[in-house]
C-alpha cells in the first residue's frame, strides 16, 4: 500500500505507520510504501495524522502511448471492484514527457472502464466527480503506471470538526507534524499563543488524548467497496485502548476576538472544550508563565499582510517574551523569512524544513534557558550545538552525493541580507532539482525506514510506551455497531467511542476551507499568484 503525505513528513508518517503494525516499510518523496492487511488498511485511515491518502495499487505496468493505456486499463475485471450502479472517479497524477495531461490520462482510463462494461452488459457505470462510490488513483512516471484504489476518498486532512476557519488556516496534517517533529505527547503544558482558528490547539489535544484524527470523519472511501468488513471496522473504530487522560493544559490565546470565536467553534465541534483554555491575549501580554516547563508551538504571520517594520517588531516582541517569561519551556516556531528568524534573537537548537502550502518553511526549536549559553552544563550544550539536521536528511544528503556545508557560529549575522528562499534554494539544490521529478513514483528506488540511534529523541519509542493496542479492549461499557450513526464525541450516550467528552457537544457537519497559500511572497509587488521567483510545493526546473 502507499500512504501519501506532506514533504518533509515521510519519516513522521513512517513511525506511525509501524507503530500500527506496517510491514516492508520504505520512504519515497511525498510517500510511504508498506505492506499489512485489510484492518491495517483501516487503522491507518483512522488513525495516521500525517497521512493525506492511503493508496491500494491493484494494477501495474508499462505504457508508452495513450492506446496502450486504454488497452491495458481496459484488461482488468472490473466487476470485481464496480457495478453498474456504481459511481467512480479518477484521480491523475502524472510525470511523464511522453503524457503532458494528467486529465488526458484520466479520460482515457475513464473511457476504458466504460468501454469494458458497455461491451459486456451494454450499460456502464457513471462518473461522479463529488462524492464516487470508488475513487480512483492512476500514477504514471516516465513509462511506469500504478493503478490504485483510493481507500480514503477525501483527503485525510479533512479531519470533520472545522466548521469555521480564519482567513489563512494550518492544514491539519501539517499542524499535526510539527507537534509529533517536536516529540510532545502530552507529557508538559502545550502553549500556542497566536492561536489563529485553533487547529494546532485541536491535533494537539486530540494527540495528548490519543483520539484518532479520523473520528469526525462522515465516511471513509473503503466503506463502499465490495469488499468492505463492516463488523472489522465497527470493532477498530470502537476501540479506546489507546485513548488516555490529559495530565497538563493546552493553552491557546489570539490578540484577536474574532480568530478566538472562530477557534471556539471548531473545538466544540471536535468535543475538546473541556480540556482546551482560551483568552483573548496577545503574545505581548504574557507576564507569567503557566509552569515552569513545557512547549510552546505556534505559526506566526509570515508578513503578507503587515509591513516589513511591524513584522520584525513582531518577531523580536515574540523572542523577548520567550527569552524572559518562557524560561525552561522549548518553543517551535513556523516561518519562511530568514529575517524573521534573525529578528527573534535566540539561538536555535534544531532545525525542521516543512512546507506550507508552496511555501518552503522552516521550524526551528529554542530551548529557552536564563543565563548565558556558555553556562550550560556541558552535556546539554553539546547537544545544542550539534548539525540539527535528522538522520533521514543525512542518510539522503549521502546517497545523492550532496552535503551541505558546515556554517560557522556568526554565519547567519553575515548573511542577514540574503534571501532565506535562496539560501533554502542552494541548501537543498541536491535534492529537489526538477530533473528528478521523472522518478518520483511508487517503482522508484526508495529506502528502507530506519530508526533513530539510541538516545536520539524520537516519538516513536513513547507511542510504544503508552500500551497503545488494538487486540486489547474494554469490555465494561456498552458500545453500538458499526452501522448506526456516528456523532462523533457526545455526552452520556457514547456513539461507537468514548472519550469523557462533556455532554452536549455533537458532531457538525465540515464546511470546505483552504490551507494557508499567500498570494505572494513578502516584499513582492503584487502580481500573479506564484511568480517567476517563487518556489511551488513541487519544484520546476531552472531555466
Amino acid at each position: 500500500m502507499i500512504a501519501k503525505t506532506l514533504a518533509e513528513l515521510e519519516d513522521v508518517l513512517a513511525e506511525e505507520l509501524i507503530s500500527l503494525g506496517a510491514n516492508d516499510v520504505e520512504i519515497g518523496t511525498r510517500m510511504v510504501s508498506f505492506t499489512g492487511d485489510k484492518a491495517l488498511m483501516y487503522r491507518a485511515n483512522l488513525h495516521c495524522r500525517t497521512a493525506l491518502r492511503i493508496l491500494k495499487p491493484i494494477y501495474e505496468f508499462k505504457a508508452e502511448t495513450a492506446d496502450e493505456v486504454y488497452e491495458t486499463i481496459k484488461q482488468v475485471n472490473w466487476e470485481e471492484y464496480l457495478s453498474l450502479n456504481s459511481t467512480f472517479a479518477i484521480d491523475a497524477v502524472v510525470y511523464s514527457h511522453i503524457f503532458n495531461h494528467s486529465k488526458f490520462v484520466a479520460y482515457k482510463v475513464k473511457d476504458a472502464i466504460a468501454d469494458w462494461f458497455t461491451e459486456k452488459y451494454d450499460k456502464r457505470p457513471s462518473v461522479s466527480l463529488s462524492n464516487p462510490d470508488v475513487m480512483l488513483n492512476i500514477h504514471v512516471s516516465h513509462n511506469k503506471c500504478t493503478l490504485s484504489l483510493d481507500s480514503s476518498g477525501d483527503s485525510l486532512h479533512k479531519r470533520g470538526y472545522r466548521v469555521a476557519q480564519t482567513e489563512a488556516p494550518l492544514n491539519e496534517v501539517l499542524a499535526a507534524g510539527m507537534i509529533l517533529k517536536s516529540g510532545w505527547k502530552g507529557e508538559s503544558v502545550f502553549i500556542d499563543p497566536m492561536c489563529g482558528s485553533g487547529t494546532i490547539l485541536i491535533e494537539a489535544a486530540m494527540i495528548a488524548l490519543g483520539i484518532p484524527p479520523g473520528i469526525h470523519r462522515s465516511n471513509f472511501a473503503f466503506e463502499k467497496w465490495k469488499d468492505f468488513d463492516k463488523d472489522l471496522f465497527s470493532d477498530i473504530y470502537n476501540d479506546d485502548s489507546g485513548t488516555r487522560e490529559l495530565m497538563y493544559p493546552i493553552i491557546g490565546s489570539d490578540i484577536s476576538p474574532k480568530a478566538i470565536a472562530i477557534a471556539e467553534k471548531n473545538i466544540k465541534s471536535a468535543g475538546l472544550n473541556k480540556y482546551i483554555e482560551l483568552s483573548v491575549k496577545s503574545f505581548q501580554q504574557y507576564e507569567e508563565a503557566p509552569a515552569e516547563s513545557g512547549v510552546v508551538i505556534t505559526n506566526p504571520p509570515y508578513g503578507e499582510r503587515i509591513k516589513v517594520d511591524e513584522l520584525d517588531g513582531l518577531y523580536s516582541m515574540i523572542g523577548e517574551r520567550l527569552k524572559h517569561v518562557f524560561t525552561g519551556f522549548r518553543a517551535y516556531i513556523l516561518s519562511y523569512r530568514k529575517e524573521s528568524f534573525d529578528a527573534i534573537g535566540l539561538k536555535h537548537s534544531k532545525r525542521f524544513f516543512l512546507y506550507n502550502g508552496p511555501l518552503e518553511c522552516e521550524m526551528r526549536e529554542y530551548e529557552i534557558f536564563s543565563g548565558k549559553r556558555n553556562e550550560l552544563p556541558r552535556e546539554k550544550l553539546s547537544r545544542t550545538r550539534s548539525d540539527h539536521r535528522d538522520s533521514y536528511h543525512d542518510e539522503r544528503n549521502s546517497r545523492e552525493g550532496y552535503r551541505r556545508s558546515k556554517r560557522s557560529e556568526n554565519a547567519e549575522t553575515e548573511q542577514n541580507s540574503s534571501s532565506f528562499k535562496r539560501q533554502k534554494r542552494e541548501d537543498r539544490a541536491g535534492r529537489d532539482s526538477r530533473s528528478g521529478r521523472g522518478e518520483r513514483s511508487f517503482d522508484a528506488e526508495k529506502r528502507p525506514y530506519k530508526k533513530p540511534e539510541e538516545g536520539e529523541r524520537t516519538f516513536s519509542r513513547e507511542r510504544k510506551e503508552s500500551g497503545r493496542s488494538f487486540d486489547a479492549r474494554s469490555k465494561d461499557r456498552p458500545r453500538k455497531s458499526y452501522g448506526e450513526k456516528r456523532e462523533g464525541y457526545s455526552g452520556k450516550e457514547k456513539t461507537r467511542r468514548s472519550s469523557n467528552i462533556p455532554e452536549g457537544d455533537s458532531y457538525k457537519s465540515e464546511k470546505s476551507f483552504k490551507s494557508r497559500e499567500p498570494s505572494k511572497r513578502f516584499g513582492e509587488k503584487k502580481g500573479p499568484f506564484l511568480s517567476k521567483n517563487s518556489r511551488p510545493f513541487k519544484p520546476k526546473k531552472k531555466d
